[in-house]
């Protein structure tokens, strides 16, 4: 169970935010609602878009427009950070999607200690990006675990849990917008609980942890000989970044929406080009076909694979790395 109950005269908990991307922004909406948040922690701007110009951090957005001081240090552990929190006095931190692990200097502050937002059904798919893995992996149901934070890496006792299926058209793109709802709502009540002091914790069984690594352009790259459904998968998953690439002429070809060949195909190596239509293009793999329906080439807009297959005169029998 969370480490002390609030008082229940007390219906504004001080509270500290800790996250930064989108995802995290429907949660500090939710919990603004409902606790005092007196500080929001998020990453420092950075250079973004073409110009490279200085951009905040959606969460930072938010809070701004609600009127709450953001604080935003290079790294959470560092003393003037903890000393920061500190100086808060807060009875509980909230964390979504911050992408910091937490050392104890900053755990032991509040008096209810810290959940986190963890967009997974924890044990799996701990760490960084567990969206974009659940995708890659072929799995069919995700959700949210509130969790009581520890020293560990998504470690910590399981305080509430919320299930929703993965689509088959889904993405990581549009799974980030949808669990980033559920976990506003779980978080809600997780809050609702902890007040009635019912929120009860659940220890993970480490035996059946995964992992879900934070992503690398590397992570995208096609391996053409392994299954047409594996493959498809990766591209959900690596939407919209790093994206699943492959090399055609030299030159890298980002494969943005795909879907397995139902009917049968000419037999090819796999990374062969073996049939195009106005569908798509058809892509021989280590098992069944992938037909590639939008790309992106190098330096160039998303289009049409058709088109592209058309504008660079693409022959059956030529090879994606």
């Amino acid at each position: 169970m969370i480490r002390t109950s609030p008082d229940p005269g007390d219906a504004r908990l001080r509270t500290v935010f800790m996250g930064t991307p989108g995802f995290a922004v429907p949660s500090l909406a939710s919990l603004a609602g409902v606790v005092e948040v007196t500080l929001v922690l998020c990453n420092p701007d950075r250079p973004a878009g073409r110009g490279r110009s200085m951009a905040s951090p959606p969460v930072k957005e938010e809070a701004v427009r609600r009127g709450i001081p953001v604080f935003q240090p290079e790294k959470a552990r560092h003393p003037d950070a903890v000393a920061r929190i500190a100086a808060e006095a807060p009875d509980l931190i909230v964390v979504a999607a911050y992408g910091h692990i937490l050392p104890k200097s900053i755990l032991d502050i509040p008096r209810l200690g810290c959940i986190n937002v963890h967009a997974s059904l924890l044990p799996r798919y701990r760490g960084a990006a567990p969206i974009n893995w659940a995708v890659a992996r072929g799995e069919t149901v995700t959700g949210i675990t509130i969790m009581r934070m520890d020293e560990g890496m998504d470690t910590g006792p399981m305080l509430y849990v919320r299930e929703m299926p993965i689509g088959e058209d889904d993405t990581a793109e549009t799974l980030f917008s949808k669990l980033s709802i559920v976990g506003a709502e779980a978080l809600r009540e997780a809050l609702r609980k902890l007040r009635e002091g019912t929120l009860d914790g659940t220890p993970q069984d480490a035996a059946l942890a995964t992992y879900a690594p934070m992503l690398k352009k590397e992570h995208g790259r096609i391996d053409w000989s392994r299954p047409a459904g594996e493959i498809r998968n990766l591209v959900r998953g690596m939407t919209p970044w790093p994206s699943a690439f492959a090399l055609h002429a030299g030159k890298t070809l980002k494969v943005l929406s795909s879907a397995v060949a139902a009917e049968s195909a000419p037999a090819g190596e796999p990374g062969e080009f073996v049939a195009f239509g106005r569908d798509g293009i058809s892509v021989a793999c280590g098992e069944g076909v992938l037909r590639l329906r939008i790309v992106q080439p190098e330096g160039g807009k998303p289009m049409d694979a058709w088109a592209y297959a058309q504008g660079r005169r693409v022959a059956t029998g030529e090879r994606l790395s």
